[in-house]
Parts: C-alpha cells; sequence; structure tokens
C-alpha cells in the first residue's frame, strides 16, 4: 500500500477556469487565491508468482464526486525463463499513452500539472476491458506489443469539441461528471451547469488500441493508435439532455532519453473526433498537441521545464466552423525531496491561447493565463 496527502497554495489567473465553466486553460481561475489539498491511494497484492491485484482511489474536493476510484485491475503475467513474456490485464486502468504520469494517484514525478495530453488523457480516457501484451527482453532493450479492446469509453473528445485542451491535474474517477463551458450549453439550450460522465456506454460497440514500445534503461519510446469505435449518432439521456457518442482516433508518439545528467522527455498527439446527430449534422474536430521536456536532478532539488504546443480545428458537413484554438504553454518547477516521505514542489505555469469562443463571454479571443502553485506532498 501506498499513497500521499497533499496541502496547495495557488495563486490563479482573472479567467474562469474550465472546472468552473469557463474558458480558461488552467485547472484554477476567477483570480481567486486558493488553499487546498487531496489524497491518493494505491493497493496492490501480489496474489502469486503469476497474479497481480492493483486499485487506486483518490480524494479530491475539486471533484464530483470527492471520494473516487481511478483504477482497480488484474493482471496475470506467467513466470518466464526465456526472453519472450505475456501478460494479460483485465479491468479499469489507464490506455499506455502517458510517459509523464507514472507516479500513484497518476501523478508526474516532475510537475504538479501534466501536459496539455495527459491532462486530456486523464480527464475523458480509461479503458474498461482487457489488454494483451508481448515482450522481448533483449540484451540491450526490451520491445513490446500491446492491444486491446475496451468500451464505456463512448464519450471520449466531447471535451475537446466543446471546450478545446485544457491543463490540469484533476484526473476523472471511476463516477466523475465534468462540466462544460457554460457558452458551448447555452449554444446546444443544454441547462447550466452541464455536464457529462466520460466513462459511458452508449452503443455497445468495442473500441481498439495497439501499442509498440522500447525500454532500455531510463530510455523508452512508445507509439499508440487508438480507436473507440463510437457510434457517433447514438445518444442517451443524462443531466436533462442527450449525451452523443464521440467517434474519437488518435495517435500518439513519445520519446524518453537521458543525456548524461539531463533527462529529455517528448510527445504528439494528432487525431479527430466525430459527432453526427443526423445525416445533415455531422461536425469534426481535428486536435493536435505536443510536448517536449527537461529535467536535472541536483542532489535533493530537480528543476523541470515543460514547453506546450496545442490546436484544434473544426468543420461542419466539411466547411470551417469557429469552435477552434491554437495556444502554447510554459510550465517551470522546482521538486525538493529531502527523504522518500516528503516533496516540496514549486511551479508556474502560462498559457497563451486564442479561442475565438471568448467573445460569448465578452472576452478577447487571445488569453493569456498564469497561474503558480506551491505544493507539499506527505508520502506513505
Amino acid at each position: 500500500m501506498q499513497g500521499f496527502v497533499e496541502a496547495r497554495a495557488t495563486t490563479t489567473p482573472d479567467e474562469r477556469a474550465w472546472r468552473d465553466g469557463g474558458l480558461g486553460k488552467t485547472r484554477f481561475g476567477d483570480g481567486d487565491d486558493a488553499l487546498g489539498g487531496n489524497a491518493a491511494l494505491n493497493v496492490s497484492w501480489q496474489a502469486t508468482d503469476s497474479l497481480l491485484l492493483s486499485a487506486s482511489g483518490q480524494y479530491v474536493p475539486d471533484l464530483r464526486p470527492d471520494f473516487d476510484l481511478l483504477d482497480a485491475w488484474v493482471r496475470w503475467r506467467p513466470v518466464s525463463t526465456t526472453q519472450w513474456r505475456f501478460s494479460a490485464t483485465v479491468g479499469m486502468f489507464f490506455p499506455p499513452v502517458s510517459l509523464e504520469n507514472d507516479g500513484v494517484g497518476w501523478t508526474s514525478p516532475w510537475t504538479i500539472t501534466p501536459s496539455a495530453i495527459d491532462s486530456w488523457v486523464g480527464e475523458e480516457l480509461r479503458v474498461f476491458g482487457s489488454e494483451f501484451r508481448l515482450e522481448h527482453r533483449g540484451e540491450v532493450a526490451t520491445w513490446s506489443a500491446r492491444a486491446a479492446l475496451f468500451g464505456r469509453n463512448d464519450p471520449a473528445g466531447e471535451l475537446l469539441a466543446s471546450r478545446g485542451w485544457g491543463t490540469g491535474d484533476l484526473t476523472s474517477g471511476l463516477d466523475t461528471s465534468v462540466r462544460q463551458p457554460d457558452v458551448y450549453a447555452d449554444m446546444v439550450y443544454a441547462p447550466v451547469p452541464m455536464r457529462f460522465k466520460p466513462f459511458a456506454e452508449i452503443d455497445d460497440r468495442l473500441g481498439i488500441y495497439v501499442a509498440v514500445d522500447r525500454e532500455a534503461g531510463d530510455d523508452r519510446a512508445r507509439v499508440l493508435y487508438y480507436d473507440n469505435r463510437t457510434d457517433p449518432s447514438r445518444d442517451i439521456e443524462y443531466g436533462g439532455r442527450e449525451v452523443y457518442g464521440w467517434h474519437t482516433t488518435f495517435w500518439s508518439a513519445g520519446l524518453q532519453h537521458r543525456f548524461g545528467e539531463w533527462l529529455f522527455v517528448g510527445q504528439a498527439m494528432t487525431g479527430t473526433t466525430r459527432i453526427a446527430p443526423d445525416p445533415a449534422s455531422v461536425f469534426d474536430t481535428d486536435f493536435n498537441a505536443g510536448y517536449v521536456l527537461a529535467t536535472r536532478a541536483f542532489g535533493a532539488w530537480e528543476p523541470a521545464l515543460r514547453i506546450d504546443l496545442f490546436q484544434t480545428s473544426q468543420t461542419a458537413n466539411g466547411a470551417p466552423a469557429w469552435l477552434g484554438e491554437h495556444g502554447n504553454g510554459v510550465t517551470a518547477a522546482l521538486n525538493w525531496r529531502p527523504n522518500d516521505r516528503i516533496r516540496l514542489i514549486g511551479e508556474v505555469l502560462r498559457i497563451d491561447s486564442a479561442r475565438d469562443q471568448r467573445r460569448l463571454e465578452g472576452l478577447d479571443a487571445r488569453q493569456v493565463d498564469v497561474q503558480a502553485q506551491l505544493a507539499v506532498r506527505f508520502y506513505f
């Protein structure tokens, strides 16, 4: 069993945050400085040499509900005495997209706020199904291939279409409901606040992903293709409105490499999400994002710097539409780990973005959001 308890202080930008129904790009907003905290717990049990059970939960007051389950899965990996190894995982778990978030509570070892890519993955993506993995453990590196079948991720992509990219460490749990921008609710004649649950089954169709990995010490490389295979014309009722399936596909490629004392991480994603309530109303949102991160440890201190780029563009029945955006972000963080039990993190995040949808709130399309945070985590 392992976990942490965190206390945090934040200074916020003036723009209303996406978690509160605004179009700001940071977790906190409205110019209201905040004090808060959260906690995460992971419990694992090696039942046999081949069977591992694991579950993670979190307490985050900003989410609905505040206590929730992040993942719960069983992995069967028979003992192998050759270079080849096979495993199968069944349950609820994160797709293997992130190269950042591998800590307890799906957190990053370098920053408080994950990249735009991993912020979205944490909000809208989860696997409810099975993954099969084949590994070859060579003398220099381990290669692996994965394939998965899953359900209950049919609304994935709706936030990218309605709100665009956001950055924040709010990771959705099993029963989490996420909020849409209030101006978007007005556009689709939905009640405010407009919410939906990202982990829902709408059309009874299975999604797939396939991935290839290479690992050698601190060096990692991964390519993944994801397709939730959702029928974009199907819907369910939730919160007084129709929640449609969003057919979302994307490619993701990431690389991590150590140059001497420095560690560099980079990732890119490109994809499309579609909703088609009827043949005359087909909306496609193309989305693209990427980041590079550099970090180096100086004893107990470890600074990190990340640069993000992101973009979306929308078409309606093949013609350009106006729910698009482009932007960039710079994240500077400083970690202090005096021992294995304590981690102090200071972070400044600056995001410069342009989105015409802001004009509906009486704002300029271009906004610069700056957020600073100081957090202390106590691990156990």
